[in-house]
């Protein structure tokens, strides 16, 4: 067994550890909850229900990892197995974490009366209140909720953002350009072919002069676009349809039986780009001309901090005037903080995904806040210094979580204006 197999073995074991723990400590909530009750079935029925519920769930759990290798990847029955468990276990975090800070209250008042009391009767911790018991249901029933609707609707709840963008120096014939953005496509994922045309229909909709899609079209084989090529293909745009390639795009996540078949899905891959009319740039850039003037649009393979590292820039851009309005699309967005905005040819605008703003988080006028911003310093939306500046699209598929909540699914849409 390679290394790497058997600490995700130890790491599996270690999370159904603490999984089982937790449903033996929310079985005894729940035998408080229900202790009261008059019909002795509908207490069966709660205490056993919840234990087959979350004991089927673990199992299928444990079946969907057992068999992600031979499935060759991630598919929605593997992404609604981890879904369902990770739901039902961070519902189980939260009435545990309740419970937890009922029963330290219980025997911290035990120990202090019994100091006060040396010779006081009755057991050092008095008994668990049942109101505790109904608060954890409560408390646990706000994530279970948040992360079922996530699954359901969200995942598909599609949205429009639209930046303008101005810079001095844009060709007076590109004031209003605009370009209709998406990115992570992860069509390895979807498990609703007429909610995800709803999505294609809205980015239609914006008739916007060009089309670009910055990587990650499957999570991880060829065939995953095949049933959407003629979906994804009615994208059209009046100045063309770009793409570039991300990490998942690769196939680096799940094992071959040779090099030669994981070279052989790579380039089934790129065939599949030509079937949906978009024009795969692999380190190269095009001259995008209106009006007899020209801006450059540059196309880099995938180059990301702590992911696969191909890109290369520097060959992306031959050929390209130093002058020139220049567009990159780069998937990943550590690019742009590593590589790109310190690049000696000033690049005005890159375009990048990768992220899909963690599918969790909450974004208000006020508040913006996502896990991954623990990862990555630029996760999502607008990002400038100077006069570069970057633009993260936060996904419009998903991937391992089949779900988003807070984090919707994205059609971005760019306006450029030329500043007077």
């Amino acid at each position: 067994m390679h290394r790497s197999g058997a600490t995700a073995i130890k790491i599996l074991l270690i999370i159904l550890g603490i999984n089982f723990l937790m449903d033996w400590y929310v079985f005894n909530g729940l035998k408080t909850l229900t202790a009261d009750w008059r019909r002795v079935v509908l207490r069966q029925v709660v205490r056993g229900g919840y234990l087959f519920v979350s004991l089927m769930v673990t199992v299928l759990f444990v079946t969907g990892v057992g068999s992600y290798r031979t499935a060759r990847g991630m598919t929605p029955y593997h992404e609604w197995m981890l879904s369902l468990f990770l739901v039902f276990f961070i519902t189980k975090v939260f009435f545990c974490v309740v419970l937890l800070l009922g029963d330290t209250g219980r025997l911290l008042y035990g120990v202090g009366r019994r100091v006060a009391q040396p010779g006081g009767e009755g057991p050092l911790v008095p008994g668990r209140r049942r109101f505790i018991s109904q608060i954890a249901v409560l408390v646990g029933a706000v994530p279970f909720a948040g992360f079922l609707y996530g699954m359901l609707r969200g995942k598909y709840d599609y949205r429009v953002h639209r930046t303008t963008l101005y810079f001095a120096d844009l060709p007076e014939a590109f004031d209003g350009f605009t370009i209709t953005q998406l990115s992570d496509i992860h069509s390895g994922s979807f498990d609703n072919a007429e909610a995800v045309q709803r999505g294609i229909d809205l980015a239609k909709a914006q008739k916007s002069d060009l089309f670009v899609f910055t990587g990650d079209l499957v999570n991880n084989a060829a065939w995953e676009i095949e049933p959407y090529i003629e979906r994804f293909g009615q994208l059209k745009a009046p100045y063309g349809q770009y793409s570039i390639l991300g990490n998942h795009d690769y196939g680096d996540y799940i094992e071959w039986d040779s090099e030669q078949e994981k070279m052989d899905n790579l380039e089934k891959l790129k065939q599949h780009h030509a079937a949906l009319g978009y024009r795969l740039l692999l380190d190269e850039n095009v001259a995008l001309e209106k009006g007899g003037q020209k801006i450059s649009l540059i196309g880099v393979q995938n180059w990301g901090r702590g992911f696969i590292k191909v890109g290369d820039l520097d060959k992306a851009m031959e050929g390209v005037d130093k002058g020139a309005f220049k567009i990159c699309l780069s998937h990943d967005p550590t690019h742009w903080e590593e590589k790109i905005r310190y690049h000696e040819v000033p690049i005005h605008l890159t375009l990048s995904g990768h992220t899909h703003g963690a599918q969790f988080g909450v974004e208000t006028d006020k508040l913006r806040w996502s896990p991954v911003e623990y990862r990555y310093l630029d996760w999502a939306g607008l990002v400038n210094e100077g006069s570069r500046y970057l633009y993260v699209n936060r996904g419009f598929g998903f991937l391992a979580f089949s779900g988003r909540l807070g984090i919707w699914p994205e059609i971005t849409v760019l306006t450029l204006k030329r500043r007077v």
